[in-house]
């Protein structure tokens, strides 16, 4: 079977596939207690992000559970900044932890070995698209400049990102130069996750909803399209789903100035709103996190209301965010069946 026929490929070729192809963000992760056994084994969080053979293993266990269409590889958006020698690690209860930067390290920043840091990563990439059903697509990611950006100015995540905006205002020079940096390196490493055998990719801007208009232009626009352009020029099929996190009205135009293929959706983007998106082609989301933790009626009606809006044009289902770590994998299966017809 051939790449073309995988549901999310064609979807993000601007088909309707009925039902909607579904995968979750963060699908691979806490509320899997099989999950939980072998991020154990590995040690450090970072430890199981570099090791290809413990990467592939979480990667799978989603998929051997519940069928997803597509397999998210299991990394982090931090990779590039802890190849770039910024000292991250991750703390228990505390999340990310990494030595901010300032401007005189923004401009000192090599990022001569990165792509080899990252070799690892393309070997759980291939061992991946090996192990996995023919028909179940592969997404490879990367962290969007932005929101990667925060946390190397602020050292970790910050509630509204007033450390990392600060920064912008006072030191404009030097956060274009990261924000360059970030774009090319991300750029490279997308290329190479594809080359590798993902199927295509998406860029992750979990920050951009602390932007105002100007801002999201410079930095959370700007720099997604950079990527896009590089990646598409380098690689003229690779499909891109570019997700801006909190982004509201600003999604209007964004796929346009991207140049993403699709966009994700947060729950709070209204259904009729969405709708409106999806005449310009592919969506993916929108289901608020919390109603997988409900389960119940809650989860039902959530899953139809989006159906019912975008079911009959290019969508992908998907969370709003990532699954939670309370998630009960029973309310994940209820999901997946109700998508696809199976317990209406």
């Amino acid at each position: 079977m051939s790449a073309k026929s995988r549901k999310i490929v064609e979807v993000l070729n601007g088909k309707t596939v009925s039902p909607p192809p579904v995968w979750l963000m963060r699908q691979a992760g806490r509320h899997l207690p099989e999950y939980r056994a072998t991020r154990a084994e590995a040690g450090s969080f970072l430890d199981l992000c570099y090791s290809p053979a413990l990467a592939t293993e979480v990667t799978l266990q989603p998929i051997r559970r519940y069928g997803f269409d597509a397999a998210i590889l299991f990394s982090d958006i931090l990779v590039i900044p802890d190849a770039l020698k910024r000292n991250v690690r991750f703390e228990e209860g505390h999340g990310p932890r990494l030595d901010p930067i300032d401007a005189d390290g923004i401009f000192a920043l090599k990022g001569d070995d990165v792509q080899n840091h990252l070799q690892p990563v393309m070997d759980a990439v291939g061992r991946i698209r090996d192990a996995l059903p023919h028909e179940t697509a592969l997404l490879g990611f990367c962290g969007a400049p932005w929101t990667v950006a925060t946390y190397m100015i602020a050292g970790q995540g910050t509630p509204d990102q007033a450390p990392a905006r600060l920064f912008a205002y006072k030191e404009p020079r030097a956060f274009a130069q990261l924000l360059d940096v970030l774009s090319d390196l991300s750029a490279d490493y997308l290329v190479a996750q594809i080359d590798a055998g993902a199927d295509a990719v998406q860029i992750f801007d979990s920050w951009a909803g602390v932007l105002g208009e100007k801002e999201f232009a410079d930095y959370a626009v700007r720099p997604v399209r950079r990527i896009i352009d590089s990646v598409k020029s380098r690689r003229p099929h690779a499909k891109v789903i570019a997700f801006a996190k909190g982004a509201g009205l600003l999604l209007k135009t964004y796929r346009q100035e991207t140049g993403a293929d699709a966009i994700g959706l947060d729950w709070s983007v209204p259904l009729s709103f969405a709708a409106d998106l999806q005449k310009d082609g592919p969506v993916q989301g929108n289901l608020d996190p919390m109603r997988v933790v409900a389960g119940g009626a809650a989860l039902d009606d959530g899953i139809d209301a989006i159906l019912q809006a975008l079911g009959n044009g290019p969508l992908i289902f998907n969370l709003g965010h990532g699954i939670t770590p309370q998630a009960d994998p029973a309310n994940v299966m209820r999901l997946v069946a109700r998508v696809r017809g199976e317990n209406r």
